[in-house]
Order: C-alpha cells, then sequence, then structure tokens
C-alpha cells in the first residue's frame, strides 16, 4: 500500500517537469530603442541636429539560432518618419554569427564609411546574479549584471527555458537566452517583442563570408589608432563621444 502511495505522490512532480519546454530552435524579434539626442552630446553642431530628429532611434533585429548556432541582424524600421539614411547605413549592414558548438563567432561592422570582419573566440563576460525577476515575451526572466570594456555595465534578463547562451550583439555567456538588455552608457535598451518557434530558417544560420578578417583585440587596436586625434583631452563631449563610439564599434 505504501509503494502506491509513494506513487501517486510523486505522479504529479514528474508531469510538471516534463511539460516544461526548452527551446533548442527558434527566432526572436528584438525592438531596440535609443536615446539618440543623448548620444549626440551638446555640441554645437549636435545641438543644430537635435531639432529636426526624433528623440529616440528604434529599429528591430530578428535573432535566429538552432543546433547552439546563430545569427543576429538587422530586420525593419518601425512605420512613421525616419533618420536620415547615414544615420541608419550601420544598424541596417552589421550582422553577428555565433557558433557556440566550436566558441567562434564572426561580425561584421560598418564604420567611417568602410566594412570591417572580425573573427575571434566568444568574448567572455563576468556575470553577477540576483534574486529579481520579470516576465518577457512570455518567458520568466532573472536578472543579471555584467561588464564589457572594462568599465560599462550592462543589465540583463536571460531565461533558461530558451537553452542557447546567447543574447543581442556581442553580449552573451548566461545559463540561457537573453530576452532584456539594458546598456545605460549607450542609452540603449533591447527588448525581446516575441519568440517563434515555427518557420525558422536555418540555412540562414551559417558562417560569413570573411575578408582579411581581424581578431578582436587587432580590431581594438585600429580603433584606437584611428580616432586618437577625434577627442581633445579638455574637450568633455569629443571624449564622450569618442568612447561611445568605440563602445559601440565592439558591441
Amino acid at each position: 500500500m505504501k509503494k502506491y502511495i509513494l506513487v501517486i505522490f510523486f505522479l504529479p512532480v514528474f508531469q510538471f517537469a516534463g511539460a516544461q519546454n526548452f527551446l533548442q530552435k527558434a527566432e526572436i524579434e528584438y525592438e531596440v530603442r535609443t536615446n539618440f539626442k543623448k548620444t549626440m552630446g551638446n555640441s554645437r553642431w549636435a545641438d543644430m541636429l537635435k531639432d529636426n530628429l526624433p528623440d529616440f532611434k528604434t529599429a528591430y533585429y530578428k535573432y535566429s539560432f538552432a543546433d547552439n548556432k546563430s545569427i543576429y541582424k538587422f530586420d525593419h524600421w518601425p512605420a512613421g518618419p525616419k533618420f536620415p539614411e547615414y544615420m541608419r547605413r550601420n544598424d541596417e549592414d552589421n550582422i553577428w554569427y555565433y557558433d557556440h558548438n566550436t566558441d567562434k563567432y564572426q561580425m561584421v561592422k560598418l564604420l567611417f564609411g568602410s566594412e570591417f570582419n572580425i573573427e575571434d573566440s566568444i568574448p567572455k563576460i563576468q556575470w553577477k546574479f540576483s534574486n529579481e525577476n520579470r516576465e518577457i515575451a512570455g518567458f520568466n526572466c532573472r536578472k543579471a549584471t555584467g561588464i564589457i570594456s572594462d568599465s560599462v555595465y550592462v543589465f540583463a534578463f536571460y531565461t533558461d527555458e530558451i537553452i542557447i547562451s546567447g543574447g543581442p550583439c556581442s553580449i552573451n555567456g548566461l545559463p540561457g537566452m537573453i530576452l532584456g538588455l539594458t546598456i545605460p552608457r549607450l542609452y540603449t535598451s533591447w527588448i525581446a517583442t516575441k519568440v517563434s518557434v515555427n518557420g525558422v530558417d536555418v540555412s540562414k544560420i551559417k558562417t560569413l563570408p570573411m575578408k582579411k578578417p581581424y581578431t578582436r583585440s587587432a580590431f581594438e587596436s585600429l580603433l584606437k589608432e584611428r580616432t586618437k586625434d577625434w577627442a581633445s583631452s579638455d574637450d568633455e563631449e569629443s571624449i564622450k563621444w569618442r568612447q561611445q563610439l568605440f563602445w559601440n564599434a565592439l558591441l
């Protein structure tokens, strides 16, 4: 009799555990929102442009993954007034590809009017976890805080119901998928608006054609060399603008 009682007692536990879904293939849409006027600073040139621009720049990106590989890139702009083309081109052309099986990633970035290809091991981020939770796109997410570029804090909400250790741009390394992300010093947030498990085009999740790729450290050195004269030591606005360009380029 005791044996039957134990079986009945544990049955609901096993049923609950088996009911939880762990996605191994899906497509995630992100709304990426940047307070563009704050990124421009307070220079005379910036002040001249601000009156003709909206406060926020919003774009939509797609993150597709399968077999522990992913590709993240621009998808579309929302309806309504758009920023000038030269302010949109970088968003539309940047691409990130990750292969978590080999611990390698590729990144295509448009900067200074030129395309740069980066290929290296996946960058590591040290994370600290908190007990704060929130629901994003129907998934329960836990908060974690990390640091990139030595001093830039990133605040992420990830779900372990999506098993790939990924996220927008180059932010990754958590025990699950990042569905919400904020980088205050870049005045930018990423929030997943929907997760689709059907219709994922796996054929598009593939390595990128690389033309003389840089390692991440070589690309960082190139950025420093290209921008070393772009900021004066006594001009806080130019220093801030150069820092933001640098952080965005490596993101």
